[in-house]
Order: structure tokens, then sequence, then C-alpha cells
């Protein structure tokens, strides 16, 4: 039977909650043209000359307030999605990998593993429900970067997106139902995904349209909760998508919603951007704008139901 292996892949994260690390990774993952697609000469005196030596030491003091014992909450996450699926596939002999977009482990040290194992069937699975120009893509362009000089290059298949699938959609139903039985109806979910420039989605990039197909999806199971769509985490002076999820929390507080419940349902592991700037920076904007009760959903993270997801989206490709 031909060896078949699952590379799982995510964004990345420093290796330590301090300014060096933080600015590693940020030079890779800023550097990186699907990201930041403005020509190289004008971006990386910027990236170099400003934001490398700026924004580390604060990005560093939100990690540090975030850190586990285990190390990187979206690293932790993500090795525990590894052995979980690993444990569902071992009587089939598949291996499951894991790489990181930025940082370490690498795509391409996860695939050198892989090519020593013998592997000659390949699925490729990126950890975002909503494929973007911004975080799937350059998954395929690492990968096809590390198996560029692979003489015996393996047969490959990419799942690029899974915005919809019934397990998926089901994992966030759970997380919902949970938290009402556990704190009542909120009077209004937000539903916050990362932003992309405005600019990515008029070239094309169908992200916009993935976050709505996951929300409208949300919505059909809970058709009596008032559930609302925004984009975080805005970098740089661009127009990025609307509504900003700060804008929809401080708007809903104004006009009376005093319990909120918030959920990420881009971010299938626990990171900077939900364990900070969702649990932590929004919940004091919200009762600063008069809000009373702000509830965060976690994510993904091992969950039974999404472990499941991931396992039904591999085997549609197994023999």
């Amino acid at each position: 039977m031909e060896k078949t292996a699952v590379l799982l892949v995510n964004l990345g994260t420093p290796a330590a909650p301090e300014p060096a690390a933080v600015r590693s990774y940020l030079a890779e993952f800023l550097g990186d043209w699907w990201v930041i697609d403005k020509p190289r000469w004008q971006w990386l005196p910027i990236l170099h000359g400003i934001v490398l030596r700026t924004r580390p030491p604060k990005v560093a003091r939100l990690y540090r307030e975030i850190w586990l014992d285990e190390g990187s909450p979206l690293m932790h996450y993500s090795r525990l999605q590894q052995a979980a699926l690993q444990e569902r596939l071992d009587a089939e002999g598949i291996r499951v990998a894991l790489g990181m977009t930025y940082g370490e482990p690498s795509v391409k040290s996860a695939l050198d593993e892989l090519r020593k194992w013998g592997v000659r069937r390949l699925l490729v699975l990126p950890l975002f429900p909503q494929y973007s120009s911004t975080t799937t893509a350059p998954i395929w362009s690492k990968v096809q970067q590390a198996l560029a000089d692979w003489r015996d290059m393996p047969e490959q298949i990419f799942i690029r997106d899974f915005p919809t699938h019934p397990k998926y959609v089901g994992l966030l139903a759970e997380r919902i139902s949970v938290y009402i039985a556990e704190n009542g109806a909120p009077d209004a979910l937000v539903l916050s995904y990362h932003g992309i420039p405005v600019s990515y989605a008029e070239a094309g990039d169908d992200y916009p349209a993935q976050c709505e197909r996951t929300t409208d999806a949300v919505r059909a199971r809970f058709p009596d909760l008032k559930v609302v769509l925004g984009y975080q985490s805005k970098f740089g002076n661009d127009p990025w998508l609307e509504p900003a999820t700060d804008d929809v929390l401080k708007e809903l507080a104004r006009t009376g919603h005093k319990h909120v419940a918030i959920m990420a349902p881009g971010f299938v592991a626990d990171c900077i951007e939900t364990l900070h700037e969702l649990e932590i920076e929004y919940a004091e904007e919200f009762a600063a704008a008069g809000g009373e009760r702000f509830g965060y959903l976690p994510a993904a993270n091992d969950h039974p139901l999404f472990i499941d997801c991931l396992e039904d989206l591999v085997r549609q490709y197994l023999p």
C-alpha cells in the first residue's frame, strides 16, 4: 500500500514571548508578499525600518499574558489536533505531520521528515476553514517550493477550504449551545473573522463570501439568535473589510445589547487574536461602551467534533 501522509498547516507563532522571537516571526510573516502585497522596494524599508523596531516589544507583552505552561497556545492546540488525528488514522498506517507557514516547524521541515518516511501520497490540509489568499495560498506556495527539488514527488491533494462542512458547523453549534446552557442566550452573538484588505477581495479573494457562508450556516442552526458578522485585527492604513468587530461591539452596546457573546470561526486554535484581542481587549471595549456581560467561546482546539471534521476531510480522499 502506498504510504499516505496528511500535512496539517497553521499560520505559525513566535517561539517565545520575547521581542527577539517576535521580531523573527514577524519578519517572515509580514515579509511575505501573500500577506502584504505592496512593492518590495516600498514595503520592506517600512517593515525593517519601523515595524520590526517598534512592534515586537508590544506584541511580546501581549503574548506573555496568554502564554501557556506548554508554550504558545496556537502551537499547543495544533499539536493536540495533530496527535488526535494521528490516533484516528493509525490503523491505516497514515502519518500525520504538522507544519507552520511561518516559524517552526516549517512546512519544509515537515515535508523533509515525510520524505525520509517515504510518503507517496500527500494530503495537505490547511487549518483555515475559510480560504484566503493571505492564509491558504501561502501554504500551497510553501509546499510547492519545498517539493521543487524532489525527484520522487508524491501525489498531492490540497484541501482548499471547508467553510460549511457539516461537522465543523456542528462544532460551532455545540460551542454556542453549551454557552447558552451555562449563561443564557446572549442579546447578540458576534462571529469575528480576521480581516483582509478590501483590495485583496476586489482582486478575486473569495474570503468574504466564505465568511458569509459560515455565518449563514450558524444562523440556520440558531434562527432565534441575533448573529452579527465582524472583521478584526486590522493592520496598516489601507481599507479593510467591514464592519470592524470593535465597531460592531460598540454599536451593540449603544443600542442596548447588554449581553454579547463572541466567537471566531476562522481560527481553529486559540491564539493571540482570540485569547487577547477578543477575550481581553474587546471585552474591555464592550464594557467601556456600556455593555454588561461579555462571553468568549473558545476556538475548536482539540474538541472531538473538530477532530471528526478533520478525519472526514481526510477520509473522503482515501481509497
